[in-house]
């Protein structure tokens, strides 16, 4: 069966997750009000990693299964600015060397604390680029260009032509180090890439031209399976390199001790941790999945204490309006300490700044520096 035969078969109902679990008329109800504005869509696959026995506390539940707190629309749907970013339709140029394209509005599965809940799954798709040779002939006009991120949505869920044909495009320009894809499918839907090996010979022949990197998004050690390290190797015999963005999520990786074993399971099979990003105010999500900063870097220093070398290097951060910030410590007096790891005006880079953190414990709101 081909991967995309094995996509039809997602649970994007309430009837069908109710193969799975009852759910009063209630449940029913809600559930139903929330798929109208955020839909489901989870593969069976990722599904089979739920402890059903448990879904109340089951981490994979929760970030597979709509929840009652995504009927809470505070927040914003775009917490990073991505719209004042936008060159044209799909296309970002926020810091000077990178391009990120959203090539598709779809993916494997539909995380529930996805920080574009306001595009993927949607029938809309007035956000993602429908032009790879547009793309290319931008990035080929702007030499400051060092690499360009494909993601989404998810561009593993493109089709291999389309694949290909961002790769001959880019691969050509000679003033680009290296190709990132953005792609959860090594964790919600190896069979992308078990299942095709086609995808792996594309992505091995140009990555003779170009280095391609694979940024995935791990975030449960129970997530790290057999079926999963397989697609990995696939993916690694390729020649590809892998790294790993995580979200610190309340009710998932809270814990210290998970952290780390997530990340001592990723460096295992060879996937350097990234980032720990803190979670975004995103409408849906903000108040289900969001945690202080102060309590997040308590977490992640205590994980880091149990990580090996390769684990420590990892970063915890958020991506801000302003860039990408790292959340470096907290002071004696309370206040946390910050630094621009990436910015949107380069005359921010490697700066400094301290906040208290009491206008919004979980969030940055305009920064003002000295």
């Amino acid at each position: 069966m081909s991967w995309k035969d094995i996509l039809k078969n997602n649970v994007t109902t309430t009837h069908d997750l109710m193969e799975y679990m009852s759910l009063t008329k209630e449940q029913e109800k809600i559930l139903h009000e929330i798929l109208c504005r955020f839909p489901m869509s989870a593969t069976r696959y990722y599904l089979s990693l739920v402890d059903w026995e448990n879904v109340d506390t089951d981490p994979i539940f929760r970030l597979a299964v709509p929840s009652i707190s995504e009927t809470d629309l505070s927040g914003s749907f775009d917490t990073s600015g991505e719209s004042s970013n936008t060159k044209f339709q799909g296309l970002q140029h926020k810091y000077r060397q990178t391009v990120l394209v959203l090539t598709t509005h779809e993916c494997a599965m539909y995380c529930r604390h996805c920080f574009r809940k306001r595009l993927v799954g949607l029938d809309n798709q007035k956000e993602t680029a429908g032009v790879p040779y547009k793309v290319a002939e931008y990035v080929k006009n702007h030499p400051e260009v060092t690499n360009v991120l494909l993601t989404g949505g998810d561009s593993f869920l493109l089709d291999n032509e389309i694949i290909e044909l961002y790769l001959s495009l880019l691969t050509e320009i000679s003033h680009l180090d290296f190709i990132r894809f953005g792609t959860r499918t090594p964790v919600t839907f190896p069979a992308r890439i078990t299942q095709d090996p086609d995808l792996c010979k594309i992505l091995k022949k140009y990555n003779q031209k170009k280095q391609i990197f694979i940024v995935t998004h791990y975030n449960h050690p129970r997530e790290v399976t057999e079926e999963s390290v397989k697609a990995v190797r696939m993916l690694q015999d390729a020649g590809l390199v892998i790294r790993n963005q995580t979200v610190l999520l309340r009710g998932v990786n809270d814990d210290a001790a998970v952290l780390s074993e997530l990340m001592g399971k990723l460096t295992s099979i060879g996937i350097v941790p990234y980032y720990i990003f803190q979670c975004r105010p995103v409408r849906g999500v903000k108040n289900q999945f969001q945690l202080p900063i102060k309590e997040g870097l308590s977490i992640v220093e205590k994980a880091k204490g149990m990580m090996n070398g390769q684990g420590k290097s990892v970063r915890y951060a958020m991506s801000h309006p302003m860039g990408k910030i790292e959340i470096v410590g907290e002071m004696p007096d309370g206040q946390v300490i910050f630094k621009f790891h990436q910015a949107k005006d380069p005359e921010n880079l490697g700066k400094v700044f301290f906040s208290d953190m009491k206008d919004d414990p979980n969030w940055l709101g305009q920064i003002e520096l000295s």
